[in-house]
């Protein structure tokens, strides 16, 4: 999906590089912000929530701080677990998306150091 330049080039520009921190950037918007509507609309059928109370949990399960209201059925007990494992999966996967392009540079920096001495 995403090419990166190979360690014996030269190191990407400063415009470059920023482009493409921002677009990882909003690829990981993009995610979290698919992860926040699938937990709404489950909130909402499976939890029977109105809008705001649904989009409260989903942000505090996605968040990793945990869900405010109880819920009463068992379907909206399953959903909420797998949820939550699922909101733990995106966000390891966005921290890993926003940091790979800096994590990179800096790798490709420390090789070109290498070869040059």
């Amino acid at each position: 999906m995403f090419s990166y330049e190979h360690y014996k080039n030269p190191l990407l520009s400063s415009r470059k590089f920023y482009r493409r921190i921002f677009t990882h950037s909003v690829l990981a918007f993009m995610a979290i912000a698919f992860s926040l509507c699938v937990g709404i609309t489950g909130y909402m059928y499976l939890g029977k929530m109105n809008f705001t109370d649904a989009l409260l949990n989903s942000s505090m399960i996605l968040s990793g701080m945990g869900p405010v209201d109880v819920l009463q059925t068992d379907a909206a007990k399953y959903f909420a677990s797998f949820y939550a494992l699922f909101s733990g999966v995106v966000f390891l996967s966005t921290i890993a998306v926003l940091f790979a392009p800096v994590l990179h540079r800096l790798m490709h920096r420390f090789h070109l150091r290498e070869d040059g001495e």
